[in-house]
């Protein structure tokens, strides 16, 4: 990997150098992947001559870590265009590599397949949104922003619309939407962490966090560059060699995309059975039972609370004084521990019993059935037909936010300032669109064949005979997985099992039956998409706050030396801040890695989109309607999400009814957001002074580069 940082010396920017380049990359990274195989072969023969698990999963982490860090330490600069765009050389092909894994983010990687396991169709809005994204980012922006040179998105915000204001609020909207994002990997790094190796979940994160830093606090956008290309290389040969065995156990086909309608039909059938099984409809009326109870307890919550401890008090009593076992009499004080202090306490433990009671009273444990397209029944009954068209609205709205998120995420346009060329940043835009084509186009199949696996094989098992992977997650955590025999008949039914999405993927290669080894590569995928965005995040609001506030607006005679240094200071504050925030997340149960990341594409889109689509394709688009769409598009996203999601309105205390716009649930808020900055932006310009003239010669040129710019 010490070649890799050789070119920056050169300069490399004539033909035969870039060509020279390119040939050293395709020999070392050709070296590196047949590295890794080779590695995952050694463990698995070990792993047969009795490796224990813990010993592999340690082992993939403090090697792929070191790995990464390695080739951080190794592309070590403090070069400013080194540092901020890795020296403008990175080749088409492996910028599309290194924004495929700036891309494959947690949420990708591992929560992609689990909302489609929970939510079928409805879950293809996902795929849909982020795969059209790059359309948009290949027409609209990629080309024309490697156009104008800049380092930053805020950067080209300042220059284009000349001044300080646009760029300002560049900076707050690109932290918010980046913090957000990083948030919810560094929770991917820490979920990861602890299944290879055990540790604490706080200690996991910090243990994934120490990759993260040496990567890109070293070399910056070149160590990050390289360092992605190989993660992604990891990534996807885990993501496919479980979902692959899984189709040729099932199928015969090791070709799971070609086998996905025909599993999804047996799915179907499966469901149907599932539905009509007496034992299914027993846990749903005892699950339907507790919340009928618990909405009595609220109805009189100091009633119910004082009998509640009375009962637990008098049952540990008897327990006491009849000397009972000890576990008996243990789990008598753990069940008066665990009765509610308060009222307010009373209050919210029971809300949340009742809901998830609510939810688990209903067929297939409340998940939708796979192949249906939307809830509700547009022939139906008028609750039936207002559910489908909310749940329709709902899904387009969620694929709009999430295309227009995706060409205005800051970390990924900052990537198309790396290539050398702006024909080459087009090119890496169908590059990127290949690479993650790979991983999308296979998460439906995986989680159908998942599903069948569970369906067929898994449930009505008896308890005893449940498969050790059953146990090692719920160990994990038990919000992630669980298993209660609610109807005490000793057999598993569906409605018995809790599953998170957050493991589909991590947990595939035990559910296919495969060894360890495999599970342990599947991790170490998992993480690699977490830290490779997790990477490109920070480094994006380390170098908003170095060069964009710091450089541009504090002290624009700052040196190359003291720049860079600030950027790395900042990003080790931003990574332990985060890393924080994650932890707390973890704790408190209230957000999801899927909603932590779709809050960040509404807040990227409603606050870059407009601003940067007008400013590369109308020129009178002025400084104050920037300024002003920008920060109303993001003000109306962040209000219709404070307003309306649960995390939120407990994080800024709101009390007030919970009041939906036209039935769109917070996760797509964006969808008001980009309207009224594309509004805001058009009339504020046309009533106030249009840019200079020599601003408006820049974007016609950046449009039609055979044109010459105004003396």
């Amino acid at each position: 990997m010490a070649g890799l940082s050789a070119p920056a010396a050169t300069g490399g920017s004539n033909k035969a150098a870039n060509a020279a380049f390119k040939k050293q990359l395709n020999k070392v990274y050709g070296w590196y992947t047949g590295g890794f195989i080779t590695f995952v072969i050694i463990l698995a023969v070990l792993e047969g001559f009795g490796l224990k698990r813990e010993y592999i999963g340690l082992t993939f982490l403090a090697a792929t870590v070191l790995l990464y860090a390695g080739i951080g330490f190794m592309s070590r600069t403090s070069d400013a265009s080194e540092y901020y765009v890795a020296g403008r050389r990175v080749p088409a092909l492996y910028n599309g590599m290194a924004t495929g894994a700036d891309w494959m983010s947690a949420a990708s990687f591992i929560g992609m397949a689990g909302t489609l396991y929970l939510s079928g169709y409805g879950g293809l809005a996902f795929i849909m949104g982020w795969t059209g994204g790059y359309c948009l980012v290949a027409l609209f922006l990629a080309p024309y922003l490697r156009k104008f040179g800049q380092f930053t998105i805020p950067d080209f915000l300042g220059a284009r619309y000349e001044g300080h204001g646009a760029r300002m609020i560049g900076v707050f909207a690109a932290i918010l939407c980046s913090f957000t994002y990083v948030v919810a990997q560094i929770y991917g790094v820490g979920l990861i962490t602890t299944r290879l190796t055990g540790l604490d979940f706080g200690l996991g994160i910090f243990a994934g966090l120490l990759g993260i830093l040496v990567c890109s606090f070293l070399g910056g956008m070149r160590a990050v560059t390289w360092t992605q290309v190989a993660q992604y290389i990891i990534l996807i040969i885990a993501y496919m060699i479980p979902v692959v065995w899984l189709a040729t156990k099932q199928t015969g086909v090791p070709v799971p995309q070609a086998v996905y309608g025909y599993q999804l039909a047996k799915v179907t059938e499966l469901e149907k059975k599932i539905k009509a099984d007496p034992k299914e409809q027993e846990v749903i009326d005892i699950f339907k039972k507790r919340a009928a109870d618990l909405d009595a307890k609220l109805k009189d919550i100091p009633a119910a609370l004082a009998a509640d401890r009375a009962k637990a008090e008098a049952k540990l009593a008897e327990l006491q004084a009849a000397n009972a076992p000890v576990a008996e009499i243990q789990a008598a004080e753990k069940a008066l521990k665990d009765v509610p202090a308060t009222e307010a306490d009373a209050k919210k433990a029971w809300t949340a019993a009742k809901t998830a009671a609510e939810g688990r009273a209903k067929p297939l444990a409340g998940m939708p059935a796979h192949a249906t397209i939307f809830a509700g029944d547009p022939n139906g009954d008028e609750k039936a037909k207002k559910t489908f068209d909310e749940s329709r609205r709902n899904f387009l709205a969620l694929v709009f936010c999430l295309m227009v998120g995706t060409a205005a995420l800051p970390h990924i346009l900052m990537r198309y300032y790396t290539t050398p060329s702006v024909k080459e940043a087009r090119e890496s835009v169908t590059w990127s669109l290949f690479f993650i084509f790979l991983l999308y186009f296979t998460a439906p199949a995986l989680a159908v064949l998942v599903k069948f696996e569970v369906f067929n094989n898994l449930i009505g098992l008896p308890f005893d005979q449940l498969p050790a992977w059953v146990a090692s997650w719920s160990k994990v955590d038990a919000s992630l997985l669980s298993v209660t025999d609610i109807n005490k008949d000793g057999i598993l039914q569906l409605g018995e099992m809790r599953i998170g999405g957050d493991i589909i993927v991590l947990a595939t290669a035990e559910i296919g039956g495969l060894p360890y080894v495999v599970s342990g590569m599947v991790a170490a995928g998992g993480l690699a998409a977490a830290l490779s965005t997790a990477d490109g995040l920070l480094l994006t609001i380390a170098n908003a706050l170095s060069h964009d506030v710091y450089y541009k607006m504090i002290d624009p005679n700052a040196s190359t030396a003291r720049r860079v240094t600030i950027s790395k200071l900042l990003l080790l504050v931003v990574a332990l801040c985060a890393a924080y925030v994650a932890y707390n997340v973890y704790v408190t149960k209230q957000a999801d890695i899927l909603f932590l990341v779709s809050a960040a594409f509404s807040f990227a889109a409603a606050a870059f989109f407009p601003a940067l689509v007008l400013g590369v394709f109308w020129k009178r688009a002025s400084a104050w309607g920037a300024i002003l769409g920008m920060a109303s598009g993001l003000g109306i996203t962040i209000y219709y999400m404070v307003m309306n999601h649960a995390w939120m309105r407990q994080m800024f205390g709101v009390t007030q009814p919970v009041d939906l716009w036209f039935g769109i649930l917070p996760i797509s808020a964006g969808v008001f957001g980009v309207p009224v900055g594309f509004a805001v932006i058009i009339l504020v310009s046309l009533f106030t002074p249009a840019p200079k003239p020599e601003t408006q010669a820049l974007v016609e040129h950046c449009r039609y580069p055979d044109l010459k710019l105004a003396k």
